[in-house]
């Protein structure tokens, strides 16, 4: 009886043995997949703590797709073949244009407010219509702009963007008026109202 109590009872031990080292690996098993979860190398956004640098024009090609729902991205296709596929002399002349336009803006403050607008919602637009055009002079858009205020009333298809597409196929802007419905008279008078605006606010503070 003794043998046999003795070995039931080493049989019992070497199973409670083996029931723990189980035990044991399994845990250490969990506590180093928690660990990759809980932070490791690729947990969280990868995103997260980056920001783009630059501004300007940089900047609005960065943002501009989401804000325009993807119209940005074929402008940028636009700005490419109107520089017979040379992307970067396109993406050049933006900058200057976008360069110029802050210096003009800085000198002459006035003339956001010529438009009903902060200087930085003026800038951002500008910019954004670069990349459909980036051969588009800082004037032209302020002019377009002013244009669909003073006309849109009465004329709802002379709007900022009908007046930029003109001028994106070489159409002058009394051009693109007389496209838009205005007879060559009225065309003229609206560019006349739009210069002298646009001189008045050059000279506020």
């Amino acid at each position: 009886m003794s043998k046999r109590l003795m070995t039931a009872t080493g049989l019992a031990l070497a199973c409670l043995l083996m029931v723990g080292m189980s035990t044991s690996a399994y845990a250490q098993g969990r506590g180093r997949g928690g660990g990759r979860g809980m932070g490791g190398p690729g947990a969280g956004n990868p995103g997260m703590g980056r920001s783009n640098s630059g501004g300007g024009v940089d900047r609005g090609i960065n943002t501009s797709s989401d804000r325009s729902n993807g119209r940005a991205d074929v402008g940028r296709g636009n700005a490419s073949e109107r520089s017979n596929g040379r992307s970067d002399e396109g993406l050049n002349r933006a900058r200057e244009n976008s360069r110029r336009a802050d210096e003009d803006l800085n000198r002459h403050p006035g003339i956001a407010g010529g438009v009903n607008m902060s200087a930085n919602q003026l800038r951002d637009a500008y910019n954004l219509a670069l990349q459909s055009n980036p051969n588009l002079k800082f004037g032209q858009f302020v002019a377009a702009t002013r244009l669909s205020q003073n006309l849109g009333s009465r004329y709802p298809n002379i709007t900022r963007d009908a007046i930029l597409s003109g001028l994106a196929n070489d159409r002058s802007i009394g051009q693109t008026l007389r496209d838009l419905g205005l007879s060559s008279d009225d065309a003229k008078e609206a560019e006349k109202r739009v210069k002298r605006e646009m001189e008045n606010s050059r000279r506020r503070q």
